[in-house]
């Protein structure tokens, strides 16, 4: 795990900006579990987990119009998640990212929307590594029963 001591401030609106970015993504009414899959697995993820990247300060409003140009057009409609948890989503992504250095894509391996949605109402309240920690374990134990089941 990195050192969360170099968590500053700069990494903290980071990851308010990917929150703020998933509410929005609501807001617009897209599909939830779609548009979370799609940004995970996005150039844009990519470009926000990098070091040091134009993206990470264009704003949600901006980050948006690139996933739905990038992805050839979010999918409108379908399910949706509360506000909370689109925002504890996106919180936790970018946070976990900067904890373990894991990329958007692995992260969204151990823990998709699915499982983030899922998990919200017991994980939100947590402290955030704690939460991280849960779900890599939860992810643990899905792989251990696969494993065992065949």
């Amino acid at each position: 795990m990195n050192n969360v001591k170099n968590f500053n401030l700069q990494k903290r609106q980071l990851c308010d900006i990917q929150g703020r970015l998933f509410e929005l993504a609501l807001k617009n009414g897209y599909d939830c579990p779609a548009f979370i899959k799609t940004f995970m697995n996005s150039h844009s993820a990519i470009a926000l987990d990098d070091t040091y990247d134009r993206l990470q300060w264009a704003g949600e409003e901006y980050i948006l119009e690139e996933l739905n140009e990038e992805s050839g057009g979010l999918k409108k409609a379908g399910e949706t998640y509360s506000i909370e948890v689109m925002y504890w989503a996106g919180y936790l992504y970018r946070y976990w990212h900067y904890y373990t250095n894991e990329s958007s894509k692995e992260i969204y391996k151990i823990a998709d929307a699915k499982t983030i949605n899922e998990c919200w109402l017991g994980f939100h309240t947590l402290d955030i590594e704690m939460a991280i920690d849960d779900l890599k374990e939860l992810y643990m134990q899905k792989q251990e029963e696969k494993a065992l089941s065949l």
